[in-house]
């Protein structure tokens, strides 16, 4: 397993990068085309272009919880979303999946249009290890992650079993996990992590082949592109494998100066001038550094509030903190997408051709940049959502497809 430490010096003094310099071809027959008009207060020219990320945030920073642990409905979810956070709680291998029992109020950044969006991270979970008892169970119930998915988590496979040893069917790890989710919390997963633990040399190459070769976009595994990805030009995001790195609780108890490391990490990254997307692992955030791979709760507690604090709502607002598939999917339909706009007067017409979206995509949402110093309000036609902030900062404009 990569642990994060062994990347710092790659960290620091670069970037992996994901490039494509090819053309995407748009089959016409499949795409369709949207419109809507912007209604200026002045005649002055404007600029209209795709925001490299949704809400034309400084860094997208996606997090998964690897497993499906209690804990991550327990502390995790409440902690970010806002609510109770569970008291000191022991599971059935006498291990504390709690947190400190307090009330949250939410981390948040903002949407650009006075809205404010709780932190959402990701669950890779084993369908195979999914049940409702006993009460003290170490993994997720059903219906626990079926709130957490509603309220904007996603849900990633990992395998149904977990499985790395040797004679593992990968193929049956892969598609059994699929029909899992499917029949028990009716959508398709789309994005897959490899599994950790012992197998034969190379195991994971086999998982990689499998889950690409059966319905998933990208694959987080032990070697492959990132963490760290620049996006201010298109990304090759066909068959993606990308390389996971972990934040996790050290032996240290008393202070935080693990977390202390892993942040200063993170802010060298994004003081970088260009858009990024940074990606990140851990498994529990109990009060207990579960076996040892985890995030103690206090630790966890600490880190996101630190996030919260200077890149959300509190701080410089710069952060898009999503799910690595709510990220991939936008920065694919920004690199597909076609947008034309003519200007008369104070009246700018605005077409933009939208490719054919995969079934399995969950998200279908485009941010524009705006480049004027006129207000505006927006007519809109009836296939879309429309949000803007043209009677304030007049930079944004958010678009929802129905």
């Amino acid at each position: 397993m990569l642990k994060r430490h062994l990347l710092i010096v790659i960290l620091l003094f670069g970037y992996f990068t994901c490039f494509s310099n090819e053309i995407t071809e748009i089959d016409s027959s499949k795409s369709k085309t949207i419109s809507f008009k912007i209604k200026l207060k002045s005649e002055e020219k404007v600029k209209i272009k795709v925001a490299p990320l949704k809400y034309n945030k400084h860094f997208a920073y996606s997090f998964t919880l690897d497993d499906g642990y209690r804990s991550a409905y327990l502390t995790a979810f409440p902690l970010l979303k806002g609510g109770k956070i569970s008291n000191p709680d022991k599971n059935e291998w006498k291990i504390d999946q709690g947190g400190d029992g307090t009330t949250s109020s939410g981390l948040f950044y903002s949407d650009g249009f006075g809205n404010n969006i709780p932190f959402k991270l990701a669950l890779a979970i084993n369908g195979g290890a999914i049940r409702d008892l006993p009460a003290n169970r170490g993994h997720l119930s059903w219906p626990e992650i079926k709130e957490m998915y509603n309220a904007g988590w996603d849900i990633l496979n990992h395998g149904f079993h977990h499985a790395t040893k040797h004679g593992t069917n990968y193929l049956t790890e892969v598609t059994g996990n699929t029909a899992s989710i499917k029949q028990n919390l009716g959508f398709t997963m789309s994005h897959f992590v490899v599994p950790g633990g012992e197998g034969d040399d190379k195991y994971y190459l086999e998982y990689e082949k499998e889950a690409l070769n059966n319905g998933h976009f990208s694959v987080a595994s032990y070697y492959g592109v990132g963490p760290i990805f620049k996006i201010d030009s298109k990304m090759n995001l066909d068959k993606m494998i990308t390389a996971r790195t972990f934040v996790q609780s050290s032996k240290d108890t008393i202070s935080f100066k693990t977390m202390d490391r892993y942040l200063k990490t993170l802010d060298s990254i994004v003081k970088q001038p260009n858009p990024i997307w940074f990606n990140e692992f851990t498994h529990g955030t109990g009060n207990t550094n579960l076996w040892n791979l985890s995030m103690r709760f206090p630790d966890f507690k600490y880190y996101m509030a630190a996030l919260a604090d200077k890149y959300g709502v509190k701080g410089n607002d710069s952060i898009w903190m999503a799910p690595w598939q709510e990220v991939y999917e936008y920065i694919w339909l920004r690199d597909r997408v076609k947008i034309d706009y003519k200007q008369k007067g104070k009246d700018v017409e605005v077409k933009i051709v939208i490719p054919e979206i995969p079934e399995a995509f969950r998200y279908r949402e485009i941010s524009l940049a705006i480049d004027t110093s006129s207000k505006f309000e927006i007519e809109s036609g009836k296939d879309l959502i429309v949000k803007d902030d043209g009677k304030t900062s007049h930079k944004l404009i958010h678009l929802k497809l129905k």
